[in-house]
């Protein structure tokens, strides 16, 4: 069974990439406009998010806009929005479940088995929850590869990696590390771990005795 020190070296490390999820999550920055080949435009950039796409001009204004339609969106966005989403909500629910099941807590009464049980729960659902973003920021980054490489793509409208998708891929990274770690606290049976003495009865009163 795992120790509290590892069990809360591994909760540490999956909430801070849950956090960095949620960075990646919320900022626009998924994609940023290119300038290989003849784009020689550089007095504004743009960016493009799961949520809004933004204008940077060079004099140091933003202009974003949301997003008028969700079905009008490409299926890859719609598809990463979706599996950002699940990662951010199963890594919520991963932090009560760890929260209840780690020795250095008095939640959850004080069966160590039980507790075990439960920290054990919380780190396979933090990996889930990593191995959703991590999906995520794959299927993001095959597309932008593959329209970069796309022919009859306009050189104006290419793009690169934006920093969200480097958020996303070190949160996932640090979520699925910290939930192996928790995942350690695997119970252990008493009636393995425990040796039981055999007991002595007293002699009965009636016993003779023999010099």
């Amino acid at each position: 069974m795992a120790n509290s020190g590892l069990q809360l070296l591994g909760f540490s490390l999956a909430v801070l990439g849950w956090v960095g999820l949620v960075a990646s999550t919320a900022i626009p920055q998924w994609q940023m406009s290119s300038y290989a080949g003849d784009n020689i435009i550089t007095a504004q950039a743009m960016y493009k998010g799961l949520w809004m796409e933004c204008v940077t001009q060079s004099t140091g204004l933003i202009n974003c806009k949301m997003y008028d339609s969700v079905l009008s969106l490409p299926a890859t966005i719609q598809a990463t929005r979706a599996l950002m989403v699940v990662s951010l909500v199963l890594g919520f629910l991963a932090m009560l479940a760890s929260t209840v099941g780690m020795k250095c807590t008095r939640c959850g009464g004080d069966d160590k088995v039980k507790k075990a049980r439960i920290a054990m729960t919380g780190g396979i659902i933090f990996i889930v929850g990593g191995l959703a973003s991590l999906v995520a920021c794959a299927w993001c980054t095959h597309q932008i590869v593959t329209d970069f490489y796309n022919a009859y793509t306009p050189v104006n409208a290419k793009y690169e990696f934006g920093s969200a998708i480097f958020i996303g891929w070190a949160g996932s990274a640090l979520t699925i590390l910290g939930g192996a770690l928790l995942s350690c606290s695997c119970p252990v049976r008493e009636s393995k771990a425990s040796y039981r003495a055999p007991q002595s009865y007293p002699k009965s009163a009636s016993a003779k005795e023999y010099v």
